[in-house]
């Protein structure tokens, strides 16, 4: 049984239904029952099928009936339910997978225990037992290494399987998570684990029961439940964003969420973070790849001009911090790395990613739990360190400064308390002298930042949990049995429910914003291209779509919109813009013209001048060319490059001489293969054919430039050539001179 050919059926299945394309789907839906154990979902099927074909009937026979409407959309969702199921059953029987191990192991503990708590849809019958279970239990954190912890800790494994591999909830599940926040007998941390268990549970098999049980947590205040349960919201709502529509008690959730201007906030901080998470990748490469090589090259400085041996002595408040930019003078590149690296971090981009993703390999890790449990200082993992006998007389103010940190996720502060038994004994002692000063300084920073933005906390947590998520689905054992969240563009902005919760003018500008500052102009386009549909008066939005245009290589799209732009405002980058598209689509004539505009406003910008000029060049304009090149040299005297132009437009029309000229000034800087070539034009313009030769052959010789690229450069010039007075029956026979002569030295 091929697991993957049965994944990608399913797939086609939800597309097909989502496109009302029935007869399609029922062909593949019984080529999956093929493989099914279960007969009742043959049965069920083909029930479906009945039911189809009776409603094709009485609808091709044009018998009214006022409710078929809504017997065609319950049955599009019944479709779709089963053809879950089917996917179920099969990975169950034949994938091997780790979350059909657990399943089944669940399910025989379940029997033994007498199968009253998974299995039972009677809310009672559940919560009877889920009492009894708790009063036997006698739940309380007195002896964290007594007999009753270890039942709260194998009771919260139950639970959290429980949430994690039910199908579909029903009033006991939603019952069985009031009894636990009601309960005061699980800690914080453990609940928010619960929360996490659902996302997962919706993620692998959608649900309406889960996504109404997410809704509620949103408003609850038990510490980082109201930030999963958001989270898993927005995730499970963009992952079946497709279905939404076939659901509308689902829809009307989702619209009387919006109606809460608090959750609207709280969603745009989410989807803001979920699409931070698409730098990840690339800055974890560029970590691994420039930064970290770069810091390892610059570690033997560092450690001598930062004194790395005696910088934390015994009374490290009394030290003064290390003036950087003195550290990495000579590296202004690096210290304006790590700068965009610390902002980039306040923001909440992972920049960790790379640092943390080693660690992973701890026993911890091979429980799927432990991926969400938030870090707290009394963890069983934190506790374990108490018996190293240089972290353990100051594991709290350890496990309390990185409780505290806003910048680690709850994964990687589990990763480096456990990897901390490791290290060598002088490595332990300065990172207890590291975190006893930040702890002070983290506790003025959460005043501080709470005391000006009310949603910091919110904030800081979801992000932390992002995170969190990013790394279970890219670097846990379990991620081949998920569909990676985080793969694709992450377009949640395009989401139905998006559009219902947050979907104004506003927001969508402050978003399309974000992605036009970190080059993501694909879907900052899409943006504003949504606004524009009602806003025609405002310059910078066209401008801005212009430029994601722009970006594309869809010039003429970009020319309508900075023309756009220009009615409203003709501002000098607009105009300059508006050039530049015009040249790269060959219309030099009318690139100038917006070049000139743009100088009138900006006399004294040299880019302008300078584009002003290149354009002069296309258009056969020398003298107004050398006008501005002119210009450009008298204010960037050091500036070589400008020489090039100049000497060219002096060969062009005709004064050799003053090309001479600037040919030596570029001598004493360094020849390109394409000056040299010059020089050989101004030679034979001058009639020193054997000299011209000369400069030919030492263009392609010193092996920067082909033969046919010297070949197309020389015929491009032949117009010039010949217009400066060279017999054009000479030119072939100096080219084949120059070419003959090449073959000869090679």
């Amino acid at each position: 049984m091929n697991i993957n050919t049965v994944i990608l059926q399913h797939r086609s299945v939800c597309n097909l239904i989502v496109r009302r394309k029935v007869r399609q789907s029922f062909e593949i839906m019984a080529d999956m029952l093929d493989n099914v154990s279960v007969g009742g979902l043959r049965d069920e099927f083909a029930e479906l099928r009945m039911t189809y074909r009776n409603i094709l009937k009485y609808t091709v026979e044009g018998i009214q009936d006022p409710e078929r409407q809504k017997v065609y959309s319950k049955l599009l969702q019944n479709i779709l339910r089963l053809n879950d199921k089917i996917k179920q059953d099969i990975l169950a029987r034949h994938s091997g997978w780790y979350t059909y191990s657990v399943r089944a192991r669940e399910q025989n503990e379940e029997r033994l225990r007498g199968g009253t708590i998974i299995q039972s849809v009677d809310d009672l019958v559940f919560k009877s037992r889920l009492d009894d279970l708790l009063a036997s239990a006698e739940i309380g954190k007195t002896d964290p290494d007594g007999e009753t912890s270890r039942e709260t800790e194998r009771m919260s494994g139950i639970i959290f399987n429980h949430l994690w591999l039910t199908d579909y909830y029903g009033e006991a599940e939603e019952s069985l998570m009031d009894l636990l926040i009601g309960s005061d007998r699980f800690a914080w941390h453990e609940i928010a684990s619960f929360v996490s268990a659902v996302t997962l549970s919706s993620l692998r098999l959608w649900d309406p029961g889960k996504i109404r049980l997410l809704s509620r947590l949103t408003t609850d205040v038990t510490p980082h439940v109201a930030e999963r349960a958001v989270t898993g919201l927005i995730f499970s709502l963009h992952y079946y964003d497709d279905r939404l529509t076939l659901y509308p008690e689902v829809m009307k959730m989702i619209r009387e969420l919006a109606e809460n201007g608090n959750f609207r906030d709280r969603c745009r901080i989410v989807v803001l973070q979920a699409i931070r998470s698409r730098y990840t990748e690339k800055l974890t490469r560029r970590m691994n790849e420039e930064i970290l090589p770069k810091v390892v090259k610059l570690k033997p400085r560092i450690e001598e001009k930062l004194d790395l041996d005696r910088i934390l002595g015994d009374n490290p408040e009394e030290g003064q911090n290390p003036d950087w930019s003195e550290m990495f003078s000579g590296s202004e590149e690096m210290f304006k790395t790590m700068e965009e690296l610390t902002n980039l971090q306040m923001e909440g981009s992972d920049v960790y990613m790379s640092a943390f993703s080693g660690l992973k390999q701890f026993d911890f890790f091979r429980e799927m739990r432990n991926w969400f449990i938030p870090f707290y200082p009394d963890h069983e993992a934190v506790d374990s360190v108490y018996k190293d006998e240089i972290l353990g007389p100051a594991i709290n103010e350890l496990a309390e400064a990185l409780y505290k940190t806003p910048f680690i996720c709850n994964s990687d502060k589990y990763s480096l308390i456990l990897n901390m038994k490791y290290l060598p004994a002088e490595q332990k002692s300065m990172m207890l002298k590291v975190f006893r000063m930040e702890l002070e300084g983290l506790e003025q920073m959460k005043y501080d930042s709470e005391l000006t933005d009310p949603s910091a906390l919110f904030r800081t947590t979801v992000t932390q949990y992002v995170h969190d998520l990013y790394r279970f689905f890219k670097l846990s054992g379990f991620r081949n049995e998920f569909d990676d969240f985080f793969t694709g563009r992450l377009d949640i902005y395009n989401s139905v429910f998006y559009r219902e919760t947050c979907g104004s003018a506003a927001n969508d500008r402050s978003l399309a914003d974000y992605f036009f500052s970190k080059e993501y102009y694909e879907d900052a386009l899409a943006l504003y291209l949504t606004i524009l549909k009602t806003v025609s008066d405002d310059a910078e939005l066209f401008e801005k779509a212009g430029y994601c245009y722009q970006k594309a290589g869809e010039f003429e799209k970009a020319l309508e919109k900075y023309s756009r732009a220009i009615i409203i405002e003709a501002r000098t980058w607009t105009l300059r813009k508006t050039g530049l598209c015009l040249r790269k689509l060959g219309r030099p004539a009318e690139a100038l013209e917006s070049y000139r505009r743009a100088l009138l406003n900006e006399p004294d910008d040299l880019n302008t001048i300078l584009m002003t000029a290149h354009c002069c060049l296309d258009t056969g304009n020398y003298e107004e060319a050398l006008k501005h090149y002119f210009r450009i040299e008298y204010e960037k005297p050091g500036n070589s490059k400008v020489l090039r132009p100049i000497a060219w437009c002096y060969i062009v029309t005709g004064k050799y001489s003053e090309a001479e000229k600037y040919f030596e000034r570029l001598s004493e800087t360094g020849l390109t293969p394409f000056d040299r070539i010059n020089m050989g034009h101004l030679a034979l313009c001058q009639g020193n054919t054997r000299k011209a030769a000369e400069y030919y052959i030492s263009a392609v010789a010193g092996g920067e430039l082909t033969s046919e690229a010297f070949i197309n450069a020389f015929n491009d010039d032949i117009p010039v050539l010949a217009s400066n007075g060279v017999n054009p029956d000479d030119l072939p026979i100096v080219l084949d001179y120059v070419l003959m002569n090449l073959k000869k030295e090679t």
